[in-house]
């Protein structure tokens, strides 16, 4: 990077962390550093929802997954603006009412401490994880760039965030959400509108989006149903996407505290659903926009040297090893069937642009089979490559943005779009590690410690919790540290996060549906309901990764969801004829 780019990075990163603290003053108490005393505006909300949810893993690897996936990653989202409605009619009016510091305090009510405590830890085995590979997505950036080794970037990482967080809590969180998402969504329209500006003379925006939908990637809508029937593998189609979509925004927004605590801070529910609401309608289209880019950037490709392999960092140690040979000579045929294809690429936009409609199938069906012949070489390139060296993740999905950005924006922006992938980072991840020491303080320091259900109870000092609070942050920034250093091989990071997530968060939901809906059941039933189902989600899990069955990762969501529900009502059905039978023996007696 030239000099101009650090100076706009160290900047941009500065003046954030001196907003936020500057921000952040307020009293020295646990509500105002987890709740921000209740105060926030929706459209704040509507940010810091949002901020929470666009993790550096967003900006990172989403153009990657369009480049190398098309843009059907989309439908992953489209049972929000659902899940967003039941939310506001349901959710929000109790956890209002009942003034709660975090969402699983409602469980011990409704249920018994067991099944409060362990929702509780499912939400933090699950965030606390899915915040480790959250840390290392900017990591991954120095790493790149700068040639540090992985590990003491996850530390330096960390590091930073966890002074950030400690310091501020919930409302430098917020404010700095405000500021950090009007600078990553213009950062990344200006990268969307310099990939279209650097195509070549001749070739518009709308020709860039047909030579980008003649190789599929403008695949926005799939059904799933091929010719054998419906494909229960395949991860991102419409189905799967409004149906196990919608159960896994239900659990990650209504249950999740990372999130949930993002609108408990709302002055009232009012603006509590405003956030929300609007949060459905505004991350479809800010999804679709961040996708695009990398369908987008395919195209730019096809007119440019595209590499063989987009991570750099590894080039120069296994180019020295014993498969230094085959690797330089299944490049040099990738750089021939690639100018092969860009002549083919280009024939095409001519005939769209004289209009020889005739001629343009049989040229689409020659690009595709050119994709697949390119798509080979590079498959037979990673081989290599583990073969070089099997500590190298051959996925490169994560690089395919970063690279363009390095190779071709001009200086000063550069340094933008890196301090935009870390504004990301910054954004989501303190909202984790904040919803991580709220839990672990409320849930179990001072439901344990001190015997109560609730913080209210002044048997100990507030500003000694407030302080003890931000140990708790501290600590779990260094197991985020940790679980970072173990995320290098894990692929394309935005479908980790969320494959993470749907392992926990449809049994997480499952108790809260049957929390609201299912009044006579009890929380023997429940809790137990919850951990068979989800030994029986893990063992689902394994068996899908071994392809002994194929599942799509979405539908974990709703199979554990389903579980809960069906074993909660008949484990409560069968306690509910032993009872009675032992009333009668009783009364017999």
């Amino acid at each position: 990077m030239s000099s101009l780019d650090w100076i706009v990075l160290i900047g941009t990163l500065a003046c954030i962390v001196t907003y936020g603290l500057y921000k952040s003053r307020t009293e020295k108490s646990m509500e105002a550093y987890f709740l921000v005393n209740r105060s926030m505006p929706w459209y704040l909300i509507l940010l810091s929802i949002m901020g929470t949810q666009a993790s550096a893993v967003t900006f990172l690897s989403a153009p990657g997954q369009a480049f190398t996936d098309g843009m059907r990653f989309l439908q992953y989202y489209f049972g929000l603006p659902i899940a967003m409605v039941i939310l506001c009619v349901t959710f929000v009016p109790l956890y209002g009412k009942l003034k709660i510091f975090t969402a699983y305090e409602y469980l011990e009510q409704r249920f018994d401490v067991k099944t409060r405590t362990f929702t509780s830890f499912l939400f933090l085995l699950s965030r606390g994880l899915s915040t480790g590979i959250s840390i290392y997505a900017p990591s991954i950036i120095l790493s790149s760039l700068l040639g540090w080794d992985i590990y003491w970037t996850n530390i330096f990482m960390g590091g930073l965030l966890i002074i950030y967080t400690v310091t501020g809590g919930a409302k430098a969180v917020a404010y700095t959400q405000q500021l950090q998402l009007l600078i990553i969504l213009g950062g990344m329209f200006v990268a969307g509108y310099l990939i279209v500006h650097k195509l070549p003379e001749g070739v518009s925006f709308s020709d860039a989006l047909k030579v980008s939908g003649a190789s599929g990637k403008l695949n926005v809508i799939t059904s799933g149903i091929k010719s054998q029937g419906f494909d229960w593998k395949d991860r991102y189609n419409l189905i799967s996407g409004i149906i196990g979509g919608a159960f896994l925004a239900l659990s990650y927004f209504g249950t999740d505290q990372s999130q949930v605590g993002r609108y408990l801070t709302a002055k009232n529910d009012r603006e509590s659903k405003l956030g929300l609401l609007m949060n459905g309608l505004v991350k479809v289209p800010m999804q679709f926009f961040i996708l695009l880019i990398g369908a987008l950037l395919f195209t730019f490709y096809q007119f440019n040297k595209q590499p063989i392999f987009f991570n750099d960092a590894v080039k120069e140690k296994v180019y020295q090893s014993a498969y230094g040979d085959s690797l330089r000579a299944v490049n040099t045929a990738y750089e021939k069937a690639s100018a092969d294809k860009q002549v083919l690429v280009r024939s095409y936009v001519d005939a769209i642009h004289e209009k020889k409609e005739e001629a343009t199938p049989g040229i689409k069906a020659n690009i595709q089979q050119a994709d697949h012949h390119i798509d080979s070489l590079r498959t037979t390139y990673k081989k290599y490559l583990s073969k070089a060296d099997a500590s190298i993740d051959t996925n490169d999905t994560n690089y395919i943005f970063l690279k363009f950005v390095v190779d071709y924006l001009p200086a000063g922006l550069v340094g933008l779009l890196i301090a935009i992938i870390f504004l990301a980072a910054w954004g989501s991840i303190a909202a984790a590690l904040n919803s991580l020491a709220s839990c672990t303080m409320i849930d179990f320091y001072c439901r344990f410690k001190h015997h109560h259900a609730h913080p209210d109870q002044q048997d100990v000092d507030d500003e000694k919790k407030y302080k003890l609070s931000k140990w708790f942050t501290f600590a779990w920034g260094v197991f985020c540290i940790v679980v970072a250093q173990f995320s290098n091989r894990m692929g394309s990071l935005i479908e980790a996060v969320n494959i993470l997530g749907s392992l926990f968060y449809g049994v997480i939901l499952g108790i809260f549906l049957v929390a609201f809906y299912m009044k006579k059941i009890k929380g023997n039933a429940v809790f137990w309901a919850a951990v068979i189902s989800e030994l029986i989600v893990i063992v689902l899990f394994i068996l899908d990764r071994y392809n002994i069955i194929g599942l799509g990762f979405l539908w974990f969501n709703v199979i554990g969801a389903a579980l809960v529900i069906l074993f909660a009502a008949l484990f409560n059905k069968f306690a509910g004829k032993q009872e009675f039978t032992a009333k009668t023996q009783r009364a017999g007696s």
